[in-house]
């Protein structure tokens, strides 16, 4: 089985990666020609166009950043879907929405080619160590065929449904990193405010009931000591609940808590954080109240 990559970066480049460890051929294709010629002297193979590498592989990934580039690179007589071979199979793992995976489906479904969202979980840590949690939208037969190739990637493969249903877990997961990202950005301030070590928040919440990924994730690496740069970008967070914005207004659903948290992530980018860890939400409090949260204060 040959498979193709498109959007060799933070996260597709170490996918591919571990695609050509397990002995599949890989192609690959990225407007950093970099990323390309990197994979290249790793045994991929390179191409010049998008088309280019669908015309010649049975399975196609895509890591992209966003809806409208998952359009213009899938959609459209020089799109991805109108250069695949028939029954091929195109696995976008980009974080979009349902409706945009829905769309982008059923232009492949009259083409004759396969289409499953794939969103994941677990950052380029996780994408460079083969464990990155999958969520899968398809159709069983479609599912079956391709986990094999999918547990190269990941370490938790999850078949969630049709088309569509990978992209809504995702956001739901996101939609909840997100608002409890804050809400651990103002606890930890208010009980700076209040007196508190950084250590004794850290130790004691960790073992009580307000314990959540958040907190294990970014307190100590990222919050307490002071260096926000890698993990997961401000940016990508905010977008991210766009998304669960976008979803809830097309089934008539109010998400106040989504909304709120969205205008801090915003708040936080419209002070220049947006390339730093989404964590670095917390210096939008520490500044309006005078603290910081860091190792040994």
């Amino acid at each position: 089985m040959k498979i193709g990559f498109i959007g060799v970066g933070n996260m597709g480049k170490p996918m591919a990666r571990n695609l050509l460890k397990a002995g599949y051929s890989v192609s690959v294709y990225d407007l950093m020609e970099a990323n390309v010629n990197e994979l290249a002297a790793e045994g991929a193979i390179p191409c010049k166009t998008n088309l280019e590498l669908a015309a010649s592989v049975d399975v196609i990934f895509a890591s992209l950043p966003n809806a409208a580039i998952v359009a213009s690179v899938m959609a459209g007589p020089s799109g991805v879907i109108s250069a695949c071979k028939p029954g091929a199979t195109i696995i976008d793992m980009s974080s979009v929405s349902p409706s945009s995976t829905r769309k982008m489906a059923k232009l492949a479904t009259d083409k004759g080619v396969n289409y499953v969202d794939a969103p994941v979980s677990g950052g380029t840590a996780g994408a460079a160590a083969g464990t990155l949690t999958i969520m899968v939208g398809a159709d069983d037969a479609v599912f079956e065929k391709i986990k094999p190739i999918l547990e190269v990637i990941g370490k938790n493969i999850y078949h969630v449904g049709g088309t569509g249903l990978g992209d809504a877990i995702k956001i739901v997961n996101n939609l909840l990193l997100g608002c409890n990202m804050v809400s651990l950005a103002e606890a930890l301030v208010l009980g700076a405010k209040c007196g508190l070590k950084p250590e004794t928040m850290r130790d004691i919440i960790s073992v009580s009931s307000g314990n959540s990924y958040a907190l294990g994730a970014k307190l100590d690496k990222f919050i307490m000591a002071g260096d926000f740069s890698g993990g997961f970008m401000t940016d990508l967070q905010y977008k991210d609940l766009g998304l669960a914005l976008e979803s809830a207004k097309e089934v008539a659903m109010p998400l106040p808590m989504t909304a709120v948290a969205t205008e801090v992530f915003e708040m936080a980018r419209a002070a220049g954080l947006g390339r730093e860890d989404m964590s670095s939400v917390i210096k939008v409090w520490e500044q309006l109240c005078g603290v910081e949260i860091r190792k040994g204060e």
